[in-house]
């Protein structure tokens, strides 16, 4: 696998405006490094093995559904999107940080004294981590503008098996809304509806991943944000061994309940707005 060393930070992420109030963020797919990271990168983590692969061809079809869609482009052994700039942990159980010193497994993420020196972790927070963010800030923004409410979907993917992280195999789907605060519970209970009409994958809500910064952060039903994390099980759409590769056969099999979950979270927000509810 060859990797994208940037010397330059131009381009933190990649954005298409849609037409509906629906964000997708996307934090996690990206593989950009930058040359001291790339430099200082153990054998155990030059695979990036922690990366949620594939996760924006995945959803690629949520686009004709009028979808936003924002994808950061750096890998999260530079700076983890999904973490709080004061990089607070967000779990009493094991986890990796905003600047990740460990593999999810355990395992350290640089050769001895190879980190990053501060004053490059503070470019990234200030010209990666920072962008990304404003960009969430400004789109939901604009749609509550447009519309009277924003819908904003954080998609993430994990290896089905991590024992560090979570006992057995990981549900397939895992919604998470910070255990009920970051949108309605009507959404909630439309979304887990719609995961239990079919049969195929098994899903959990607010279980071992209750949602991360974002979905804590921008969920603010109050203030007619409405915030959902889900966190795949790889093993539902690609390989989850080097070279990672997608399968899609699988992955299109998937892709009929990701559609049918983003489908029923649209109607579920004009339905609401009609009726003067959200």
């Amino acid at each position: 696998m060859s990797l994208s060393t940037d010397t330059v930070i131009a381009e933190p992420y990649q954005f298409t405006q849609g037409t509906a109030p629906l964000l997708i963020s996307i934090p996690h797919a990206g593989t950009h490094l930058t040359p001291e990271v790339a430099i200082g990168l153990s054998d155990a983590a030059l695979p990036l093995s922690d990366t949620d692969w594939h996760i924006p061809q995945l959803y690629d079809f949520a686009r004709a559904l009028g979808a936003s869609i924002l994808v950061g482009q750096y890998s999260r052994f530079v700076i983890d999107l999904n973490r709080p700039s004061d990089d607070k942990p967000l779990y009493t159980t094991a986890t990796t940080g905003l600047y990740p010193d460990t593999l999810f497994d355990g395992r350290a993420t640089f050769k001895p004294g190879m980190v990053p020196a501060d004053a490059r972790r503070q470019q990234y927070l200030d010209q990666i981590w920072q962008p990304y963010h404003q960009k969430i800030q400004s789109e939901l923004a604009r749609m509550k503008q447009e519309f009277g409410y924003a819908l904003l979907f954080d998609a993430h993917s994990i290896a089905s098996v991590i024992p560090r992280l979570f006992d057995g195999q990981l549900p397939d789907l895992n919604l998470g809304t910070n255990s009920g605060a970051s949108c309605s519970p009507a959404l909630s209970e439309i979304l887990e509806r719609t995961c239990n009409q079919q049969s195929r994958f098994s899903h959990v809500l607010n279980g071992r991943f209750k949602g991360g910064y974002i979905t804590r952060a921008y969920g603010q039903p109050d203030l007619d944000i409405h915030a959902v994390q889900l966190e795949l099980a790889q093993v539902n759409y690609m390989e989850e061994i080097e070279p990672f590769a997608f399968a899609p056969d699988k992955a299109a099999e998937l892709q009929v309940l990701l559609k049918r979950l983003l489908e029923a979270m649209v109607r579920w927000g004009e339905d609401a707005y009609k009726q003067g509810a959200v």
